[in-house]
């Protein structure tokens, strides 16, 4: 496993060769706590109960406020507890996978002894880890749309029903988009079908580099996208819908004769108490009829605020 160590603004490296463990004199906690943590891990295939338990189950070795696992290439991005000042990183690969970073952060320092206890057991993480995230993709496969790669409808209600739960829970403001390609049959009648799906495969690329790994893409059918915004009021979901639809209006898709030039309309709308799901999507989506009615290339909020 090559690792990559960095703690405050000292940063100490190793990644082309293994790093050799070194144990303190009492090796049998170190032994016992792995035995435990591995035992500990196979209660589960989903990936944030893994690293749930593995934060939970390692502060006896050494005391922790957050971890953040990030793997960009599968999207995946998890916080448990807060992130503090001191952090501490270890990116996570084998010799036939890239399993993503790990980052350990609390408000004091991180001492030698520290690095040497969270070294002890990372590799009891890595099975776990690596069966966690092939689960993630098989069940993922499953909810993605297959031309444009961001989630279907299923995982849309799946989704949404989880992060209104969330946001309950912990008092956190969540937040919809829900956007259309304005005037999507013209550049089908036009262009054809073929050149159609590159603009929704085009558009749906251009709406999650413009939004946060946390935020979730779902294509709710057509040519109609929705975005739910975790931790997000109105005002901020207002900014992120103006983003992308600048963003969409400077995207450009070659065809063999021209460049195909899209817009999109957005409706926004923010849970209210005791709200189900379905009502955040009506209200949403009866804001996005009013931004087509008002002109299309338009966000309007459900509290009737719009920006052209």
């Amino acid at each position: 496993m090559a690792i990559s160590v960095s703690t405050g603004s000292n940063v100490i490296e190793n990644k082309d060769t293994p790093i050799r463990l070194r144990f303190p004199v009492k090796q049998d906690d170190y032994a016992d706590a792995r035995i435990r943590l591995t035992q500990a891990l196979q209660t589960s295939l989903d990936l944030n109960i893994i690293l749930e338990v593995f934060f939970e189950e390692i502060q006896s070795l050494v005391p922790l406020q957050g971890m953040l696992y990030q793997h960009a290439p599968k999207d995946c991005e998890a916080l448990v507890g807060r992130e503090y000042k001191h952090r501490i990183n270890y990116r996570l690969t084998t010799s036939h996978d890239d399993l993503g970073n790990l980052t350990f952060s609390r408000p004091k320092r991180f001492r030698e002894q520290d690095m040497v206890a969270l070294e002890s057991v990372l590799s009891a993480l890595i099975c776990p880890l690596r069966n966690a995230l092939q689960y993630r993709d098989a069940v993922q496969s499953a909810l993605r749309d297959p031309l444009t790669g961001v989630g279907n409808r299923v995982a849309l209600e799946n989704a949404l029903e989880r992060e209104i739960q969330l946001a309950e829970r912990h008092e956190q403001p969540l937040s919809m988009l829900v956007a259309d390609i304005d005037y999507f049959k013209r550049i089908n009648d036009q262009y054809g079908h073929a050149c159609g799906d590159d603009v929704l495969k085009e558009i749906a690329q251009s709406i999650k580099a413009v939004t946060r790994l946390t935020d979730l893409t779902f294509r709710y059918g057509g040519e109609e996208f929705v975005v739910l915004l975790n931790k997000t009021d109105t005002e901020g979901a207002e900014v992120i819908a103006e983003r992308i639809r600048k963003f969409v209006e400077k995207v450009c898709v070659e065809t063999h004769r021209e460049l195909i030039k899209s817009t999109i309309s957005v409706g926004v709308s923010t849970l209210r108490e005791g709200e189900a799901g379905c009502d955040l999507f009506r209200r949403a989506d009866a804001a996005l009829y009013r931004a087509k009615h008002q002109g299309r290339n338009k966000v309007v909020c459900d509290s009737d605020q719009t920006k052209s």
